[in-house]
């Protein structure tokens, strides 16, 4: 008995020692987060720590939290279409079904071809089997297909060194490369159909892309893990305020729109307004040297963005670098339209816009002719305003002509015909009367934003939306969501006349009484075009210059349409190249042209000292009959859309 009690006792005396020995491992992990439990009432999980349970319930709260607001967005986007905004693009009336249709069709009614496209694709992912294999042994990468170059959407280290989504990528790009070959190797369609079925493929194959998904991103993954799935939440309140600024159609935000300030931070070099009409404002930048050339520059910008591409920041400026070379500058600032002005015409931008400016300019320094420049738009607005001046017998105002991506001819324009087909036509009319009379800007922005949608639309929802993080201030996206409207009949005109129809560059176009022909044009022309330029493609330009009676420079920049042409001297960037032949072909001009580094301002400039007359002393605004209204960059510049 006493036996007994005595080993009751020593159980009892263990218990307490047995229960305080956890206890005191529990709160010494509780300090660690590192302690390893088995599952218990208050830890159902087992194998995790309490801390690996608190981020667990904090990540689930934050991805509930998340699921909820996808489901107010969603019903919130539903609502507000159901509730049609006639200001919302009409997708009905642009259906690229029946395209689509006619293209597969010719397709599949090649079987050889078909079967020989599918035996590619199955060795590829018989390779791509084998390579994986070696990589999850070995370590190493054993690519069967890479992306370009220039793809950044790949650039994670997950993406080459994880077997996983290093297979997940390859994958991607093997079915990526077996649709477009077979749209791109299809016959007996249309080309117009073939390049709108290619564009609509590339575009569905971008959207499909794993980098634009959480569970197939290891980005969004890792930061998913990392913030306890607080990038979600973000991303979805980034998403409803751009649908909320976009009136629920979804407005990306690219950039931060408060981090500069136009007339502080961008279009900061000093000028003054000397006239103004309904139409433009006129800036005379202040001279940097002692004397200037005799002859004025006058620039004028696209109408479809605000003017200060041309004079960002000190660095990059062009205005500042011009002033710098002893030019006296004079830029045209476009209002940005409403629909008071929706009947304003192309005739009226040349007339009452370039043609006011040219007086104003020999009003202002006595001379009787300029240098001018027409960047984009502008140039086309330039060319017709040269062949018009032509045929009026008043040439001698513009001594010579400079073209920045700038189209005469459209019969090789690029994507952007994908855009003025009739169903797309009859939209943008349809989208013009709901607004009044002017085409939004954001409708424009949206457009060209398709054309580079890996780097302008997706990479964005990724950061933005996925990533949940807010967009940096950065100058370039600043300006191009600094968007501008565009008057009526001036855009359905251009649309019709120059893309549609191709009338410039067939002299179908009647002005004022006269053909527009530019063979008879005999100015000095030099034009720049850039070898990646989605907007206006180099051998578009290329054709354009070909065009002209007088002799004409050409000259091709690294990069596309706006770092081809803004492009300082001191970034040392890029490359162009030279030829001062134009023999009958692009591809005849680029065997022979020689590659020169960096900027091609330089090489430009030397070609305005031939046309510009001697050195007078510099002039400042003011100086002549015209007085300074306001400081630059003026007021029109200012107006948002």
């Amino acid at each position: 008995m006493a036996d007994k009690n005595k080993s009751a006792s020593k159980r009892k005396a263990r218990k307490p020692a047995a229960s305080n020995k956890p206890a005191a491992k529990t709160e010494s992990t509780a300090n660690s987060g590192n302690e390893t439990k088995m599952p218990s009432a208050d830890n159902p999980f087992g194998t995790l720590s309490t801390t690996d349970v608190e981020a667990l319930d904090h990540m689930s709260r934050n991805l509930m939290q998340a699921a909820l607001k996808s489901q107010k967005l969603m019903s919130d986007s539903m609502r507000k279409a159901l509730d049609g905004k006639i200001e919302m693009p009409d997708t009905a009336t642009i259906n690229s079904t029946p395209e689509l249709g006619d293209v597969w069709t010719k397709i599949v009614s090649d079987p050889e071809k078909l079967m020989s496209a599918q035996a590619s694709l199955m060795s590829g992912y018989l390779d791509l089997w084998t390579n994986t294999t070696k990589q999850f042994y070995d370590g190493g990468q054993h690519d069967t297909v890479k992306p370009d170059a220039g793809d950044k959407r790949w650039r994670s280290e997950d993406w080459s060194e994880n077997p996983i989504f290093n297979a997940i990528k390859q994958s991607y790009l093997l079915n990526q490369n077996f649709l477009m070959g077979l749209v791109h190797g299809v016959e007996g369609v249309d080309p117009a159909v073939k390049r709108k079925v290619e564009f609509l493929t590339k575009q569905m194959i971008d959207a499909l892309a794993p980098t634009n998904f959480a569970l197939t991103n290891p980005d969004v993954i890792r930061e998913t893990m990392q913030s306890k799935g607080e990038n979600l939440t973000k991303g979805l309140a980034n998403l409803a305020n751009d649908l909320e600024k976009g009136g629920g159609r979804l407005a990306l935000t690219q950039t931060d729109m408060e981090g500069f300030k136009v007339g502080v931070d961008l279009a900061a070099t000093e000028g003054k307004v000397i006239f103004r009409s309904e139409i433009f404002e006129l800036i005379q930048y202040a001279p940097t040297t002692e004397t200037v050339k005799t002859r004025p520059l006058l620039i004028a910008p696209p109408w479809i963005n605000k003017f200060y591409i041309m004079d960002m920041r000190q660095k990059n400026s062009m205005v500042r670098w011009l002033t710098q070379q002893g030019f006296t500058v004079f830029l045209i600032s476009w209002v940005n339209p409403g629909p008071e002005l929706k009947e304003k015409s192309f005739q009226d931008y040349i007339e009452k816009g370039l043609f006011e400016a040219i007086d104003q300019v020999r009003e202002a320094t006595g001379e009787e002719s300029v240098n001018a420049v027409g960047y984009c738009i502008g140039g086309t607005m330039l060319a017709s305003a040269l062949a018009l001046l032509e045929a009026r017998g008043e040439s001698d105002k513009i001594a010579s002509a400079t073209f920045f991506a700038a189209q005469t001819d459209f019969e090789l324009a690029g994507d952007l015909l994908l855009f003025v087909d009739d169903a797309w036509f009859n939209e943008i009319n349809r989208l013009m009367d709901a607004q009044g009379g002017v085409l939004d800007g954001r409708t424009m922005s949206d457009t060209f934003n398709l054309l580079r949608s890996n780097d302008l639309v997706w990479s964005f929802v990724v950061s933005n939306y996925l990533l949940g993080r807010q967009p940096q201030a950065f100058d370039l996206l600043y300006w191009n969501a600094d968007q501008t409207r565009m008057p009526q009949k001036l855009h359905l005109w251009y649309l019709d006349n120059m893309y549609r129809k191709n009338r410039l560059a067939k002299k179908e176009i009647e002005m004022d009484g006269h053909t527009l022909d530019l063979t008879k044009v005999t100015t000095p022309v030099f034009m720049q075009a850039s070898r990646d330029d989605h907007i206006a493609p180099y051998p578009s330009v290329y054709r354009g210059a070909k065009l002209f009676g007088g002799p004409v420079r050409y000259m091709l920049a690294g990069s596309g349409h706006i770092a081809g042409v803004i492009n300082h001297p001191g970034a040392n960037k890029y490359q162009h190249w030279v030829n001062t032949d134009l023999p009958d072909t692009v591809e005849e001009w680029q065997e022979a042209a020689t590659e020169v580094p960096g900027s091609w301002w330089e090489e430009w400039r030397d070609w305005l000292y031939e046309r510009s007359g001697d050195d007078v002393p510099a002039r400042q605004p003011g100086d002549g009959n015209l007085k300074p209204i306001y400081d630059a960059p003026g007021e029109y510049v200012l107006v948002r859309s």
